[in-house]
C-alpha cells in the first residue's frame, strides 16, 4: 500500500500541470518527494524528518510520528549533511579502535569523531564509554561504537546515559537484531574477543541496518518507560 500511495503521489507531482513540491530530506534516506512510514520509521524514536514546507506527509505517516515521537520539521530544502560516528576505546580497545576508524572512512557521507583514547596507555573504560554515550544522547552525534578488552562493561555504563540504548554485539546477526528489534544507537565491541575481519562484518552490519516496525518500536518505548521511571530529577 505504501508502494503504491507513493507511486500516485509521485505521478501526480509529475504532472506538468502541478506545482512540484520541494524535495523532502529525512535524517537517513536520500532527497525525496513524499513523507511516508518509511522515512519516519527511518528516523528512529524522537526523531526528525526535515521536509520541505509544501510536502506531502502521508496519513499513515502522519499517524506513526505521533506514536513514535517523530518531529516532521517543515522548512526550506537543506542539504544532506554527514552522519557523524562516534567512537571511543579504552587501552583494550585501541587497536581494534584505530580499525574501526579506518573502516568508517572508506564509507561515503560519513563523519569520524573521536574520543579517545588516543594510545595503549592503561585508562579506563567507563570515561570513554560515558563520552561515546553522551556524545549520542546529546545529538553531537548519530551513533555510537565503543571498544574495550569485552565490550560487557562498556555496554553497562553507555546504558546508564539517558536515552542510549547500547548493545554489545559479537556476530553480524546481534547487530541487525540490536538496530531492528531494539533501536540501538550505541555498539560496543570486544576488542580482544574479535578479530578484525569479524569487526567490519558487526560495524558494517549495524551501521546499514534500519530501525525496525511499530511492533518493534512499541517495545523499544517500554524500555525507555522503565528508564524514565527510575530516572532522578
Amino acid at each position: 500500500m505504501e508502494s503504491l500511495v507513493r507511486s500516485l503521489v509521485e505521478k501526480q507531482l509529475a504532472d506538468p500541470r502541478i506545482k512540484p513540491a520541494a524535495r523532502v530530506l529525512s535524517v537517513s534516506r536520500p532527497a525525496i518527494k513524499v513523507v511516508t512510514e518509511m522515512e519516519v520509521r527511518d528516523a528512529g524514536l524522537g526523531g526528525t524528518v526535515l521536509a520541505a514546507e509544501d510536502a506531502i506527509v502521508t496519513a499513515a505517516a502522519a499517524d506513526l510520528a505521533r506514536a513514535w515521537g517523530v518531529t516532521i520539521q517543515r522548512g526550506q530544502p537543506v542539504s544532506r549533511r554527514k552522519r557523524k560516528i562516534a567512537v571511543g576505546a579504552d587501552h583494550g580497545g585501541f587497536e581494534m579502535k584505530e580499525e574501526v576508524k579506518k573502516l568508517l572512512e572508506t564509507m561515503e557521507s560519513t563523519e569520524v569523531l573521536d574520543l579517545g583514547t588516543h594510545s595503549k596507555e592503561t585508562v579506563d573504560y567507563p570515561d570513554f564509554a560515558q563520552a561515546v554515550a553522551e556524545a549520542v544522547s546529546s545529538g553531537n552525534a548519530d551513533l555510537g561504537i565503543m571498544v574495550d578488552s569485552a565490550g560487557i562493561g562498556s555496554a553497562m555504563t553507555a546504558n546508564k546515559v539517558p536515552g542510549i540504548r547500547a548493545a554489545m554485539c559479537y556476530d553480524a546477526a546481534t547487530a541487525r537484531n540490536a538496530r531492528e528489534h531494539n533501536f540501538a544507537n550505541v555498539l560496543t565491541l570486544g576488542g580482544r574477543m574479535i578479530d578484525v575481519s569479524r569487526m567490519r562484518e558487526i560495524v558494517t552490519t549495524f551501521l546499514e541496518t534500519s530501525t525496525g516496525e511499530e511492533r518493534h518500536a512499541a517495545r523499544v518505548r517500554k524500555i525507555m518507560e522503565v528508564e524514565k521511571k527510575y530516572r532522578k530529577g
